[in-house]
C-alpha cells in the first residue's frame, strides 16, 4: 500500500477519516492524500504548491477568492497533528466532486480510499444520491467509509459478509491487508434470508471451499438469520463489538440498481461503525 486519498469537506467526519488514514499510513509506511472538490461549472486542478490552470472572465473574482479560502482549509488539514511524520499531498479541483474524485484516484493510483460520511435515509436518501455512494460504486480500489471516530485499536473485528459464490479473490487480498494493520480477527459471513435460504450443512460446506482456496487465517465461520441482509450483517457486528465491515459492491447502473438496490451502499447509509467496499464492476 503506497497511497491513501481522503478527499475532504472539512467536516467532523472528514476528520475522523484523516485520523484512521494517517493511522493506517503510519503502519503501511504509506502517503496521505487529501483532496478538496469545489463544486462549479468548470474544471480546474490546483497540486499542493498551487499550480494550475486560473479560471479568467467574470468569474475570476469569485473563483479565487473560493479558491483561495480552500487552499487555506486544505493547509491547515495537512497539519493535522495526526498526520505529523508522514509524506502528505493536497490537492483541490473544481467541478463535479465525484468526477473530481474519481480522476484524482486515477491519477494518484490510490491503493485506498478513506471518506468520512453523514449518511442519509428516507426520502434524502433517494434524492441525494451522495458522491460518497457513488464512489463506493465504482472506485476501482478499496473504500473505507467512516461516521464517527474509530482508530485501529478500536478495529478488532472485520466482519466479511460474502455470499460464498461470486469471485472475490481480489479483494480478499484488500481485507488481508487491512487485517494485517489492524491485527483484527477476521469473521466470514453468510446471513440466511427466507428468500436466499442454505442449510447448515451446504453452507459449512461452501465455507471449507473458500477458506482453503483463499487461505485464510485467524478466521471464523458465522451463519446468522434475518430477514434482510442488510439487517443480518449489522446486526451481527453489533452483537460482536469493535468491528468493520467489508462487503462487495455489485456497481449496477441504472435500472437494474435501482430494482435491485445494493446491500454495500445501504451499509454505508446506515452502519456507525466503518465500512470497507471493493465494486465487482469491471
Amino acid at each position: 500500500m503506497k497511497t491513501i486519498l481522503v478527499p475532504t469537506d472539512f467536516s467532523e467526519q472528514a476528520n475522523n477519516a484523516v485520523v484512521l488514514a494517517a493511522e493506517i499510513a503510519n503502519q503501511a509506511k504509506a502517503k496521505v492524500v487529501l483532496v478538496n472538490v469545489i463544486e462549479g461549472a468548470r474544471d480546474f486542478s490546483f497540486n499542493t504548491m498551487g499550480e494550475g490552470a486560473e479560471p479568467v472572465g467574470e468569474e475570476a473574482f469569485f473563483i479565487n477568492k473560493l479558491i483561495e479560502v480552500q487552499k487555506e482549509h486544505l493547509q491547515n488539514a495537512a497539519k493535522n497533528k495526526a498526520l505529523k511524520g508522514l509524506k502528505v499531498e493536497t490537492i483541490l479541483k473544481m467541478g463535479n466532486p465525484y468526477q473530481g474524485i474519481s480522476h484524482v484516484i486515477a491519477e494518484q493510483k490510490a491503493d485506498l480510499v478513506i471518506m468520512g460520511t453523514k449518511g442519509a435515509s428516507g426520502l434524502d436518501e433517494i434524492l441525494i444520491g451522495s458522491n460518497t455512494e457513488k464512489v463506493v460504486r465504482y472506485a476501482k480500489c478499496p473504500v473505507i467509509t467512516v461516521k464517527e471516530s474509530v482508530k485501529l485499536k478500536d478495529i478488532k473485528n472485520i466482519v466479511y459478509a460474502t455470499d460464498l459464490s461470486t469471485d472475490q479473490t481480489d479483494f480478499i487480498k484488500h481485507i488481508k491487508s487491512i487485517q494485517k494493520v489492524t491485527g483484527a480477527q477476521l469473521h466470514l459471513l453468510k446471513v440466511n434470508t427466507p428468500n436466499h435460504f442454505f442449510t447448515q450443512r451446504q453452507v459449512n460446506e461452501e465455507f471449507a471451499k473458500f477458506t482453503k482456496k483463499h487461505s485464510l487465517r485467524n478466521a471464523t465461520t458465522n451463519v446468522y438469520n434475518e430477514a434482510t441482509e442488510e439487517d443480518g450483517i449489522l446486526y451481527f457486528a453489533e452483537d460482536l463489538g469493535a468491528c468493520m465491515i467489508a462487503i462487495a459492491t455489485h456497481g449496477r447502473t441504472g435500472l437494474l440498481h435501482l430494482l435491485t438496490g445494493s446491500i454495500a451502499e445501504d451499509l454505508v447509509n446506515h452502519a456507525t461503525i466503518p465500512v470497507m467496499t471493493l465494486s465487482m464492476k469491471k
